[in-house]
């Protein structure tokens, strides 16, 4: 009995022991952080915690060399393959491709390969796992919460079903806030076909939400450029369906038509384009006297321009870069290729960030605005050996070319803002002398003999729907003009458009901006008679003559 008491004494002693040092250690914790004009650094941090007691003997000190060594040890295949997965799903994907987790991405099955079937018996579609239509499904619900005005949209014409006997063929980024679109067209009378006009920016589970309810979408994330124009000719030539209207955004749809398909072509009543890219290939068309449909040019439309653009890219190219890289922009020093309204949307983000901002342009007037918003106007082999971001934004092709790649520093980051990956020479990078590494998924170091490492991402692609996602609500505003277009050329009487291409209606793009208002319980000042006739007005708009430059 003797024995047992004894060891308790000694425990009470030692725990007694552990108490006052534990106030020691809290009491001197407690001195560090109400000191003045004092900051606690590694080394009394290290300190700190070293005094807390342990049954074990414990180092005095953080060892950092070990971690170090541990964690660069070259990891097994699995444990590759189950790292890569953790970091592409947390840092680089969207929300929802992220939170896949009905995806099995160890399926390297190529969905062209497998057989699915939605809920209705229907096969006519092609996506990554027809399964994950319920995950899909929650996605698109929560993008209609702040989409409330392509929503009322659709409850107000739904009745009417302007689009009855539509049958639209898409190729659009396919995501959430897309979805809500098809599914407006669908409730407005329209059948749909949808394919993905970037082979990273598909949401699987988004596609197969779309597969479920009967929209034909042909895409997944991660196609190859064969698959890529496999699903666009999957989507325009089936047997016993002929499309009469097509959305496009890049314009390669409507190239693969008025190429593969040119008597299909020819029956379309109208085309909708929302990229600078697909529009400048309209205007090509138009001007060589080959376009014979009327096209409707929605990326200059004010509602498109002014919102989606800037706005949109103000806040996606942040997310895109930080998902990716992790890195901070404070004292970096970056450039923006092109002073559009993407490009002032990329540059008011990175400066509000403490970003050291260069831009590059071509254009005198947005170069004059861009140095009267404090930016400094360079050319880009000006400053090629010292900045540590390039962002190109112009819708041009090699703005970035592979002599400047060679001369860029050691963990530079290289990205795309812009539609298409020409802006950017990738093709010039895949030589034998450089070396590609995947990092995480949309994230590659190219390394030049010399160990020089350039972070390349999502391979020259558009960086935000990518690698991130975009603002819901700015797309609600560029989907409601989608829609409205398609109304209005598809039921325009004969005659109202010739075969060219035609900006939105003005009352239009006024239209779509009055149905947002409402989600910040914005008042319009109205007109009075007098003002109207002053000014020559309609007192119901629209307000701006079409010349007019917001």
């Amino acid at each position: 009995m003797s024995e047992p008491a004894g060891e308790a004494k000694l425990e009470v002693k030692q725990a007694s022991k552990e108490v006052k040092e534990s106030e020691n250690v809290a009491e001197k914790y407690s001195a560090m952080t109400v000191s003045k004009n004092s900051e606690m650094n590694m080394g009394e941090l290290s300190s700190v915690f070293s005094a807390v007691p342990t049954h074990k003997p414990v180092k005095k000190q953080i060892q950092f060399v070990e971690d170090k060594q541990e964690f660069s040890r070259f990891p097994t295949k699995a444990g590759r393959r189950s790292l890569s997965r953790s970091i592409s799903q947390s840092s680089t994907d969207s929300y929802s491709s992220a939170a896949s987790y009905t995806d099995s991405s160890d399926d390297e099955t190529s969905p062209r390969d497998k057989t699915q079937v939605n809920s209705k018996g229907s096969s006519d579609f092609c996506v990554k796992n027809i399964k994950q239509a319920e995950f899909g499904r929650r996605e698109i619900d929560i993008a209609e919460q702040d989409m409330s005005a392509l929503i009322s949209l659709r409850k107000r014409a739904q009745s009417e079903k302007p689009l009855a006997g539509a049958k639209i063929v898409g190729c659009t980024h396919i995501t959430a806030q897309t979805a809500v679109l098809i599914e407006t067209l669908v409730a407005l009378g329209a059948q749909c076909r949808w394919t993905a006009c970037n082979i990273y920016s598909t949401q699987n589970e988004v596609a197969a939400a779309l597969s479920e309810i009967g929209v034909a979408v042909f895409a997944w994330k991660g196609e190859s450029e064969d698959d890529f124009w496999w699903c666009i000719d999957h989507c325009v030539n089936t047997e016993g369906w002929q499309p009469n209207m097509i959305l496009d955004d890049g314009g390669d749809l409507t190239h693969w038509m008025y190429k593969k398909y040119p008597n299909v072509f020819k029956k379309i009543r109208g085309i909708v384009e929302e990229s600078v890219t697909g529009v400048h290939r309209l205007y090509q068309l138009s001007k060589a006297g080959k376009l014979c449909v009327p096209a409707m040019n929605v990326n200059d439309s004010v509602t498109k321009q002014k919102f989606d653009n800037l706005y949109c890219c103000r806040e996606s190219i942040l997310d895109g870069l930080k998902r990716t890289t992790d890195v901070m922009f404070g004292g970096k020093q970056v450039v923006v290729c092109g002073y559009g309204e993407v490009g002032k949307g990329c540059c008011a983000a990175l400066k509000a960030l403490g970003a050291i901002v260069y831009v590059t342009e071509i254009d005198p007037i947005c170069a004059l605005q861009a140095c009267m918003d404090g930016f400094r106007v360079v050319k880009l082999n000006e400053v090629i050996r010292h900045v540590d971001v390039i962002i190109t934004c112009t819708g041009n092709k090699n703005v970035v070319t592979r002599d400047q790649l060679d001369r860029m520093k050691n963990g530079s980051i290289v990205c795309n803002m812009g539609h298409s990956n020409t802006e950017i020479d990738v093709a010039s990078l895949r030589t034998p002398e450089l070396t590609w590494e995947r990092v995480r998924s949309q994230v590659d170091h190219v390394i030049w003999p010399d160990g020089k490492r350039v972070i390349l991402l999502a391979e020259g692609r558009l960086l935000n729907l990518s690698c991130s996602t975009v603002p819901t609500f700015v797309l609600s505003i560029t989907a409601t003009t989608q829609a409205l277009a398609l109304i209005e050329l598809y039921n325009a009487p004969e005659g109202r458009y010739k075969q060219d291409v035609y900006l939105l209606p003005k009352k239009m793009d006024e239209y779509v901006a009055s149905l947002h208002l409402a989600t910040f319980d914005a008042h319009l000042t109205e007109l009075t008679d007098e003002q109207a006739k002053y000014l020559g007005l309609n007192k119901n708009g629209p307000f701006k003559p079409n010349y007019y430059r917001y």
